[in-house]
């Protein structure tokens, strides 16, 4: 499984970001940005691998944009 990089949703830029916790799983994070303004989002669900982190985080941003949760 390949990790996602940035995406473009609209006018904004969804980037998923993992890390390596001590228990040995994954936490995602996302972060939304527009022009030079960033919003970063932790995720609770813990992971497996870094690739299911990072399509978890990218879904959960994009859901963010597109239903306009950003507020």
């Amino acid at each position: 499984m390949q990790i996602p990089q940035a995406h473009e949703v609209g006018r904004y830029i969804v980037t998923p970001m993992t890390k390596l916790t001590e228990s040995g799983q994954y936490a995602a994070s996302v972060s939304v940005r527009r022009g030079m303004h960033d919003r970063v989002f932790r995720l609770i669900p813990r992971f497996e691998s870094a690739a299911r982190a990072a399509h978890y985080a990218l879904a959960q941003g994009r859901h963010f944009v597109l239903n306009n949760q950003l507020a």
